[in-house]
């Protein structure tokens, strides 16, 4: 499965947006949309697209008209429901355990000066 299906398969299937708009998403979380997709190393980043989306949808109103849930009937309501998928989404982000290599790149920012 590429990325860009799996981004649309994590969305429901919902094109809220074009594909060339999900590519852009895609590529600010570096993420390449037609590479095959492996949970192992991508989904990190392709939970923050998902969330970059959700994000880019609550703040148009005319796009959350879109979410055609029979359970919301409001803007506010939609706000909500979105609001309640964005921290869904943030607390299985912070689920996912970050590698250890990803670590190596911080240097130490504060260091005590003895005179």
């Amino acid at each position: 499965m590429k990325v860009l299906e799996r981004l649309k398969l994590e969305l429901s299937n919902r094109q809220y947006f074009s594909d060339t708009e999900y590519t852009t998403f895609l590529s600010e979380n570096n993420l390449n949309a037609t590479n095959d997709y492996d949970k192992a190393i991508m989904q990190r980043n392709l939970l923050l697209t998902v969330l970059d989306v959700l994000e880019a949808l609550s703040n148009d109103v005319d796009m959350m008209r879109k979410l055609n849930n029979d359970d919301i009937m409001s803007a506010s309501e939609a706000y909500k429901y979105l609001d309640l998928q964005k921290q869904n989404i943030k607390q299985r982000i912070a689920a996912i355990p970050i590698p250890e290599d990803q670590y190596s790149n911080v240097s130490l920012l504060f260091t005590k000066n003895r005179r």
